[in-house]
């Protein structure tokens, strides 16, 4: 755990030249909604529109000339290939994203705005996985994960510190969880630091894996039921290495569904002013909706709000609907 903790401060210490230190807000509305103190951490206003840049960063702040040479490749649900697209960008590197066919348009964009070369194979992220470590293979690239890699959880990691920074008595931390990277960074600083403090991650039901592996103490991959708004998280099989982490350190993973995930979405637009993606709403979605924190009182949450990377046309029909 203490090996854990240096390297995510190396970490937050590497990347505080090219990421922002991002707000950590009170809610009054979610609060009284709750009856507890909700602050918002907004990784919406992060370089890239998402935390990916953190890990990215630091993961490839760290690349040796050999190993960026024939350029890196990655695969991704649109947040994690902005920030390495950018993190490529800044240190002159050649990049490659492989992304799913129904990636939204504004995360294609956005990847290619950073220069990156993009590439569309598979329905899923997984699908998309495969094919770029198929491309790796063939051009000699390194390959940089999206969740399963100690740098990558390291840099997340950084946000877990800057929470407690900003309020060092924080009761619980609220975490979208897809591969796992996030919230096992944060939950090794966290827990690290104070064993007291409760670590939830929220999965979408339609892809949770991590879910049902945390609850059954073994790695589990399962498919997905459907599709979700939450592509951010829609991830088929979790990390080994983050789940190590995740089943050390995690109080609890809870679900959540679309409908909730989207009106969580539209509070967050109408209530707190922050336009914010399926992903990023699913800890707002499940401190309103999920039955484990009706009991809670009185308690310092801290919700991650992850990204704000949303297709406008999505967003249309979710405010239609609302």
């Amino acid at each position: 755990m203490k090996q854990h903790i240096k390297e995510i401060q190396e970490a937050n210490k590497r990347i505080g030249y090219f990421c922002r230190k991002t707000p950590l807000i009170y809610s009054t509305t979610f609060s009284n909604m709750v009856n507890n103190e909700v602050y918002l951490k907004l990784e919406n206003f992060q370089k890239t529109g998402s935390f990916k840049i953190r890990g990215a960063m630091n993961k490839i702040l760290q690349l040796n000339k050999d190993e960026v040479k024939n350029g890196i490749i990655t695969a991704s649900a649109g947040n994690h290939g902005q920030a390495v697209a950018l993190a490529a960008k800044l240190q002159g590197y050649n990049c490659n994203v492989v992304v799913p066919v129904n990636t939204p348009l504004n995360k294609i964009m956005a990847i290619e705005s950073y220069g990156a070369k993009i590439i569309t194979a598979g329905i899923t992220y997984d699908e998309a996985f495969n094919h770029a470590m198929q491309i790796k293979e063939e051009n000699n690239l390194t390959f940089i994960q999206a969740y399963n890699d100690f740098d990558i959880i390291y840099g997340q990691g950084t946000i877990g510190l800057e929470i407690l920074e900003q309020m060092p008595k924080t009761d619980i931390v609220v975490v979208p969880v897809g591969g796992g990277g996030l919230i096992s960074g944060i939950a090794a600083y966290c827990k690290g630091i104070n064993p007291d403090i409760k670590i939830i991650g929220v999965q979408s039901e339609s892809f949770n894996s991590m879910y049902h592996s945390f609850e059954k103490h073994k790695l589990i991959h399962l498919e997905p039921n459907g599709l979700t708004i939450a592509d951010g998280i829609a991830v088929k099989k979790p990390g080994n290495l983050t789940f190590n982490i995740i089943k050390e350190n995690v109080d609890k993973i809870v679900q959540v569904n679309d409908d909730q995930i989207a009106n969580a979405i539209l509070m967050l637009m109408e209530r707190a002013k922050i336009v914010v993606e399926g992903a990023g709403a699913v800890g707002l979605a499940a401190i309103l909706y999920n039955k484990y924190f009706k009991a809670i009182k009185n308690k310092k949450i801290a919700v991650i709000i992850s990204g704000g990377n949303i297709d406008v046309n999505l967003l249309n029909r979710i405010i239609i609907r609302g």
